[in-house]
């Protein structure tokens, strides 16, 4: 007997496929979303992206921060990648995705960083001694609400040396925020936020994601994140909201985890959330729970 669910499979595994819809590697022709100009004292949530790319694939909550609260999100490319032959036009996509999304762009240095891993910041603690000053100095200026990195096992070397040079950064000028740690290649076994996006902030995430048109070519990225953002709905159900509780009732999230940084050390909270995309985002940053 044939299951009743095939076609729902074969469906879903038709949009896997290279589609029709093109891939961005020109703006021109496109109505791109519109964003509010923020307010000149508009609180800065500063991004730090391992990878062109990074900023989509994890960008859920600074895009909500952005079109809901008013923030000024700002992206940090903290590498181009490890093909110097691609840097450059991986730089121009970065652009583009950030150009759809509303999120400033600011550079640590020209080309990016290199040598962003753990290995390196043993090794040769002189040349991470720069990199942290450097970022640093950008922490300094920007003075950032909430800084949102990867989590420090998040199953890439250069995820997790991100980590580590952001609260290197965060530490170097005793700076107190929010932290929001991030997953993407392996799951945070302790998350505890689960944020919503609407089907329209979606939908500019994976635009956002076809304008790095390099890497989909190579793996189909933008095609797989809704996937991948509706098992987070599956896994933060019960990760966040409790054992065997009823799973919310929308289809895309991504899951943080979100603390407080004291400016030495990171301040674990028991608090969890499932912030649908109705939620009032703001009540996750009341000022009597601020750091």
């Amino acid at each position: 007997m044939t299951s009743p669910y095939l076609d729902l499979v074969k469906s879903h595994a038709s949009l896997l496929k290279p589609q029709a819809i093109p891939l961005i590697d020109n703006l021109a022709g496109y109505s791109l979303p519109h964003h509010p100009e923020p307010a000149a004292n508009a609180p800065v949530a500063l991004l730090f992206s391992p990878h062109p790319d990074d900023e989509c694939m994890t960008g859920a909550l600074p895009l909500r921060l952005l079109r809901e609260a008013g923030y000024r999100v700002i992206n940090l490319p903290i590498t181009l990648g490890s093909n110097p032959r691609r840097q450059e036009e991986r730089s121009h996509e970065l652009e583009r995705a950030c150009r759809w999304l509303g999120f400033e762009l600011r550079e640590i240095e020209p080309g990016g960083l290199s040598h962003v891993s753990t290995h390196a910041r043993q090794k040769d603690p002189e040349a991470w001694a720069e990199k942290v000053e450097a970022v640093a100095c950008l922490v300094a200026e920007l003075k950032p609400a909430i800084v949102i990195c990867p989590n420090e096992d998040d199953g890439h070397a250069t995820h997790i040396g991100t980590h580590h040079l952001a609260m290197d950064a965060l530490a170097h000028e005793g700076h107190a925020c929010w932290l929001a740690q991030t997953e993407f290649w392996r799951a945070m076994a302790h998350p505890n936020l689960l944020v919503e996006t609407s089907c329209a902030d979606t939908a500019d995430l994976v635009a956002a994601l076809a304008c790095h048109v390099g890497e989909v070519k190579r793996n189909p990225y933008h095609l797989r994140l809704t996937s991948w953002m509706a098992d987070n709905v599956r896994r933060g159900a019960e990760l966040i909201g409790g054992a065997g509780v009823e799973a919310p009732d929308f289809a895309f999230g991504t899951l943080y985890r979100l603390d407080h940084f004291d400016g030495e050390k990171i301040e674990h909270t028991k608090q969890r959330h499932i912030m649908p995309a109705r939620g009032a985002l703001l009540n996750l940053f009341t000022a009597g729970s601020a750091p």
